[in-house]
């Protein structure tokens, strides 16, 4: 939105683009948790889930992923036409992405994709058009989002292997899938990097550019093939700064 508008985009379109980030978030979670109950009843780690601990039904999960839908599809309407329209293919990902690693290890890309439809919706709703920068963004959230699900992935590769589900750790090991996952960070990367060109952001983006790139250095220091103890770590927190530093490079870069 930032970037779209140049600035600050306004409380209209703030506010409806949060509404639709918490209505789409909550429906793909919702779902994710349905389609996914009897997988997380076998998993010790997610056994103590809502779903699987009986503290939830799945008729109330389901109630929450239509409302979720719901209030995306709202928000998408009072922000522009293009908005709406492209909602309908945004919820098609949003549901079906749980499904995907039932057929493929692709799944981590198409979970990264899925997210990054956050950066073109939120260019669009200012803009009302594609433009190259979003595109830009859209992918770096792809390969960055797909970079840390698969070493979220390592830890849960003997259940992957023992139900028949698709990951890259499940596929071709925990080591090819670390390796896999500095190439998608690389791209990240090289994706700000070009963001940062087409939108003559200044010095202040680099910066932040720098610090982001060193803490996704720093977050593959934290997990190796013999020791993922550090891995909530490395998926959790270091992310989560990641998240706010880029955001904050963006907005400083904006006012140079």
């Amino acid at each position: 939105m930032v970037l779209a508008a140049g600035g600050w985009p306004g409380w209209w379109t703030v506010g409806w683009v949060t509404a639709a980030m918490a209505g789409a978030r909550t429906c793909a979670m919702a779902t994710n948790r349905v389609v996914d109950r009897v997988i997380d009843a076998r998993n010790p780690r997610t056994a103590g889930r809502h779903l699987p601990a009986g503290t939830l039904s799945v008729g109330e999960l389901r109630l929450l992923a239509a409302a979720g839908a719901a209030l995306m599809f709202v928000a998408a309407g009072m922000l522009n036409a293009l908005c709406l329209a492209l909602a309908p293919l945004a919820l098609v990902f949003l549901v079906g992405y749980s499904y995907t690693k039932r057929f493929t290890w692709l799944s981590h890309w198409i979970l990264g994709f899925t997210d990054g439809i956050a950066a073109a919706g939120g260019w669009i709703a200012v803009r009302g058009t594609f433009d190259a920068p979003a595109l830009v963004l859209w992918f770096a959230l792809t390969v960055w989002i797909a970079g840390f699900d698969l070493i979220y992935a390592c830890q849960d590769v003997d259940v992957d292997r023992a139900q028949g589900l698709h990951s890259v750790p499940a596929r071709f090991g925990v080591a090819a899938a670390l390796a896999t996952a500095r190439v998608s960070h690389a791209l990240t990367a090289a994706a700000l990097a070009l963001l940062g060109g087409l939108a003559a952001l200044g010095p202040w983006y680099w910066a932040g550019w720098v610090a982001a790139v060193g803490l996704l250095v720093y977050e593959h220091s934290l997990v190796s093939p013999r020791d993922l103890s550090r891995l909530d770590v490395a998926f959790f927190n270091v992310n989560g700064y990641i998240a706010l530093i880029v955001l904050a490079a963006v907005v400083l870069g904006l006012w140079r």
